[in-house]
């Protein structure tokens, strides 16, 4: 550790967890959660939902494969969720310096410090773990010694999803285009989501979170509710669009957080987690089949299915907490999931529910 400053990560209960800064010298406050997840750092850290806040990673060691290049495929990086670094700072127990794998290009460190966000390794992240699991995620501030710690977080809670969505709707054409178009609701959308769009032939028009996809040229034949960042509460006008799109019948799948608006659109209600739900490693069962899929999460609300409207039920349920994993409309095209089908990382295992989705906007979608 010779050369390096010492840092210090300080929780909003007084607590306090020191170590060694890497990437970039500055401050930073955000919400501190963790994620179980043992690989995908460069997917997570580009994660919209991670948006506002510190990152502890709980595997132990981080930064070991590097980082790979910006290559695109239909104009979206390959390798990332996003164009940029979305979390606030990253809280790790050992840093690799010295990675290896055929397609890394630099560093974490080296990619941290160019991103300008900050990171803080030599942290017990199981005591921290501990500890946030015990009393519930919670606000705090890593500071780099010699940074000032007159900080505030990166993003206003009522601006993390303003802050990650797109400014103005933008046509996504695929490269075999079956003739449907899929409006995304961009909440934050993770790229991977209109990767999986695009590659099964949906063309995709990507809409800012507060703008009604009704009247939008071309027509959609359907609507993908994004994941995102903080209290689906928040949204108001994320939730109004998803109720006037239901109204008029047309088809609505949600992920992550859309699962949490299209639940608030319907007339459901959505709560906090204590620590919520992140990593690869989450087990969920399919009401209908009782069959158990591991599951790559990251959020930290959960729809509170004894609310849910007549006409709604609950589709899988999650395994270790038996909180709601997601619901659907008993005879409208209306369904939706909490976990990531995308998985970047994780398991692919549910790509399918995406294929469902697209398959279920028209008579000719089939063949």
């Amino acid at each position: 550790m010779r050369g390096q400053r010492r840092a210090r990560l300080i929780l909003e209960d007084g607590s306090t967890f020191d170590g060694w800064s890497f990437g970039a010298d500055v401050s930073c406050a955000g919400e501190v959660v963790f994620s179980t997840g043992i690989a995908g750092y460069p997917e997570s850290l580009t994660d919209p939902s991670y948006r506002g806040q510190i990152l502890a990673l709980t595997y132990p060691l981080i930064g070991n494969y590097g980082v790979p290049d910006r290559s695109q495929t239909n104009g979206l990086l390959d390798h990332f969720e996003s164009e940029r670094m979305q979390v606030s700072g990253l809280v790790i127990s050992t840093l690799s310096r010295s990675p290896s794998h055929w397609s890394a290009v630099m560093t974490l460190d080296d990619w941290m410090r160019a991103e300008g966000v900050p990171g803080i390794e030599g942290v017990d992240t199981r005591a921290l773990t501990q500890r946030l699991r015990s009393r519930g995620v919670m606000a705090g501030r890593l500071i780099p010694e010699g940074c000032a710690e007159e900080i505030e977080p990166a993003c206003a809670a009522d601006r993390l999803v303003a802050d990650v969505s797109i400014r103005e709707p933008v046509l996504m054409p695929s490269p075999r285009s079956r003739g449907v178009t899929v409006g995304v609701l961009d909440c934050g959308v993770k790229y991977n989501i209109l990767r999986l769009l695009l590659e099964r032939g949906a063309d995709v028009l990507r809409i800012p979170w507060d703008v009604d996809p009704l009247g939008l040229t071309p027509r959609l034949d359907g609507l993908l509710i994004s994941n995102g960042p903080g209290d689906p509460k928040d949204v108001g006008r994320s939730v109004e669009v998803t109720r006037r799109v239901m109204k008029s019948g047309m088809p609505a799948f949600g992920i992550c957080f859309g699962n949490q608006i299209l639940a608030l659109a319907a007339g459901a209600d959505t709560y906090k987690l204590p620590f919520g739900h992140r990593g690869q490693n989450q087990p969920c069962i399919d009401l209908e089949t009782g069959r158990c899929y591991i599951t790559s999460q990251n959020h930290g609300y959960a729809v509170d299915e004894r609310t849910l409207p007549d006409g709604w039920q609950p589709w899988f349920r999650n395994a270790n907490d038996g909180t709601n994993e997601g619901i659907r409309h008993t005879t409208k095209p209306w369904r939706a999931i909490q976990f990531h089908p995308e998985a970047h990382p994780g398991p692919e295992d549910l790509h399918g529910l995406i294929d469902d989705f697209i398959a279920g906007l028209g008579s000719d979608q089939g063949s």
